[in-house]
């Protein structure tokens, strides 16, 4: 059975589409064996809202994070005993193909990609979402893959150094997790914005990491960043593998520890440096903030891609039914680039 989508007020003639959609669906906390492939009826767009038949997902640590309820307080957001919202997925790429009434910023036709936070839905063939969230058209020539997940670590690691690290031209950056999602886009912002790069990541990767901009490479098998001398301005601790009290004597005088896993230590940190010292320990939930604020960094982004300083690294693509592998190898911690999920 098709249902017909009528879009009188854009002047687009009626969409013949199916009744049922294939998503990922997760129930219970835990285990990637708890995402499940089924079929459930196919959204319609409300007032304020545009029908994507999705191209790519993402599937990132957060992701993976949120999957297993951790860390725990984050229940209260995620829903306490089980997912309130049990669609998983938050990154996506695709074709509008109808709008509810009202919308004006989009189109049937238009190529465009986001995020859906808290809301989840992203890992499945189609899916609603607000014109007033977070949602923009996908930069010329850049594939539906490379836009799914730009709103993970693209837009994480601009929130964290522009936002909260302040960067600046001739700044020292260390970048610890360096060929992951947010490292690698981290590599190319920095070098954006004027910065000396450091990059900390495994040996398989160490070309990778240069290719992308990197000054300086440190092999974390062979050595330990807090076994040099050289001393940062930021340290951007993108997985969350060393502590901001490691970190504390690479740090110059008002240096900036930047992590986006909040952790009972880092938040501790975070209080008792804002008390005392000129070094900080900083955290920012990104996808949390203001829609209108995450707007406008994707505009930033997008004229990155644009003038060709930024570029999604993908690491492996999966077909949507292979949701639980793709987050496997997420939870391994050593992922290259981006993941994505292919409907």
């Amino acid at each position: 059975m098709n249902l017909p989508i009528n879009n009188l007020h854009t002047r687009q003639q009626p969409v013949e589409l199916p009744a049922r959609m294939k998503a990922i669906s997760i129930r219970r906390y835990g285990s990637p064996d708890h995402l499940q492939l089924q079929s459930i009826p196919l959204p319609r767009p409300g007032r304020g809202e545009v029908l994507i038949k999705v191209a790519a997902s993402a599937v990132t640590a957060a992701d993976s994070m949120m999957r297993r309820a951790q860390p725990w307080i984050s229940r209260l957001f995620l829903g306490l005993l089980k997912p309130r919202n049990h669609i998983s997925g938050t990154g996506f790429a695709g074709d509008v193909i109808a709008v509810g009434q009202g919308v004006q910023q989009f189109r049937p036709g238009q190529r465009v990609f986001g995020e859906t936070g808290l809301q989840f839905g992203a890992n499945a063939e189609y899916l609603c979402v607000s014109e007033t969230g977070v949602l923009a058209p996908i930069p010329a020539g850049m594939s539906y893959e490379e836009a799914a997940p730009l709103c993970d670590g693209a837009l994480t690691a601009l929130n964290f150094l522009k936002e909260l690290g302040n960067i600046q031209a001739g700044q020292q950056l260390l970048i610890i997790g360096a060929s992951g999602s947010l490292g690698t886009a981290a590599i190319q912002l920095a070098k954006y914005y004027g910065a000396t790069v450091a990059a900390v990541c495994g040996p398989a990767n160490l070309g990778l990491v240069q290719r992308l901009g990197a000054d300086a490479v440190l092999d974390y098998t062979r050595t330990h960043f807090t076994q040099h001398e050289q001393q940062y301005d930021l340290i951007f601790d993108t997985v969350a593998k060393s502590s901001f009290s490691q970190a504390k004597a690479a740090l110059k005088a008002g240096g900036r520890y930047l992590c986006p896993v909040l952790g009972a230590g880092l938040l501790l940190n975070m209080l008792t440096s804002s008390l005392r010292g000129s070094k900080k320990a900083l955290f920012s939930a990104t996808g949390m903030l203001p829609p209108q604020k995450l707007r406008g960094m994707l505009a930033t982004l997008t004229h990155l891609i644009d003038v060709g300083k930024l570029k999604t690294v993908i690491g492996r693509r999966y077909p949507l039914e292979q949701a639980a592998a793709a987050h496997r190898y997420v939870d391994t911690g050593h992922k290259r680039g981006n993941v994505v999920l292919i409907p």
